[in-house]
């Protein structure tokens, strides 16, 4: 039935998309590869090379402009990654150096449906948590994971998250223009790939549990005529472990987005929860990014950030720090040429040399 619907979906996509060749098409398409040549140069694991890759395909799906109903839009997602893992193989690092690692597969990325009420908008079916909650714009520009989604929510709780989604719901309220409010609820334990290849296995049951997470957001800069954006939020997980034992979970973030000059902007996250159920208590994400350092090149960025988990649990904390600059080749092609140094690297357990870890990255969207 799941194989029927996403077939069926996409299908009418794809065959409406033959027939809207005049006005306006109702159709978007979207494709991206990222590629990362990596080189673990001291530390860590082992020293040594790997490359690794991720690409994309989407299609979404306008209902106004396909003169069915207004506020509609369908969006599927395809992915595929391959190649390397070198935190599992080179670093050893717990936060996990480039944000594609994922192994080697080929599955259905996200598929949703979405209708806009005026200030208020619906969500429903496989989703990305991260693509909306706990997302830091300037912190976008870096490689290492924790940038993108706070360690403490990838680690502590199943998380509908790259690679693997899950069934959600999700409701957004654009308040006015300074605050926006979004809640959802997901399936509490998105199948592995060793069950669920593909990501079209979808199970809802009582002994999955939830997660719930409430975002308000506060689009309003601290320095007059600069942009900045504000986010606090919570989230709580509710399932069972392997021995049917009912398990709660919580926690709590932060993530800030302020432009100093119109050149220069900074980005922090902050994650806490609660030590007697987490081993991995708490993040702090701190960065800093400048775009057009070059007179002549001025749509490059270069930044540098830091990312720091902290334990309880006896190991010792963790903290990543990298420099990064992306060289911003045309509308559609970059280069990003990135360091990291490891400090402690906390993923196997055992104790390792700190790390420095050169990553060559090759993005391409269309």
């Amino acid at each position: 039935m799941r194989k029927t619907i996403i077939i069926l979906f996409t299908s009418v996509l794809l065959a409406s998309l033959a027939l809207a060749q005049e006005k306006v098409s109702p159709f978007s398409f979207g494709a991206s590869y990222i590629g990362d040549g990596v080189a673990n140069l001291n530390g860590g694991i082992t020293t040594g090379t790997t490359y690794l890759g991720m690409a994309n395909i989407s299609l979404g799906f306008d209902t106004e402009k396909a003169s069915w109903w207004k506020g509609g839009e369908f969006s599927v997602n395809f992915g595929n990654t391959h190649g390397g893992e070198p935190t599992a193989t080179l670093v050893g690092d717990f936060q996990g150096i480039s944000n594609i690692e994922a192994g080697n597969h080929t599955y259905l990325y996200e598929l949703w449906y979405k209708q806009n009420f005026g200030n208020v908008s619906f969500t429903v079916g496989l989703q990305d948590l991260n693509s909306k909650y706990a997302v830091t714009e300037n912190g976008g520009l870096f490689i290492n994971s924790s940038f993108g989604i706070h360690s403490t929510i990838s680690d502590n709780i199943p998380s509908p998250i790259f690679p693997l989604t899950a069934l959600g719901a999700s409701v957004e309220w654009k308040i006015n223009e300074s605050f926006n409010w979004e809640v959802a609820i997901f399936d509490g334990r998105p199948e592995d790939f060793d069950v669920n290849p593909y990501n079209v296995n979808w199970k809802i049951n009582k002994k999955d549990g939830f997660l719930a997470v409430s975002e308000l957001q506060i689009n309003k800069s601290l320095i007059k005529n600069l942009e900045g954006t504000y986010k606090f939020a919570g989230y709580y997980h509710e399932g069972f472990d392997d021995v049917d034992i009912k398990e709660h979970n919580y926690g709590f973030y932060f993530v800030g987005d302020q432009q100093l000059t119109k050149n220069l902007s900074v980005f922090s996250q902050l994650c806490i929860t609660p030590q007697n159920l987490n081993g991995h208590n708490y993040y702090v994400g701190l960065g800093v990014v400048y775009k057009g350092l070059l007179k002549m090149r001025t749509d490059d960025k270069i930044g540098f950030a830091l990312a720091h988990a902290g334990f309880n649990n006896g190991l010792a904390n963790e903290t990543a720090l990298e420099l990064t600059y992306q060289l911003q080749l045309n509308e559609n092609i970059y280069i990003k040429p990135d360091l990291q140094y490891i400090i402690n690297p906390a993923g196997t357990g055992a104790t390792l040399p700190n790390a420095l870890v050169g990553i060559l990255r090759v993005g391409l969207e269309f």
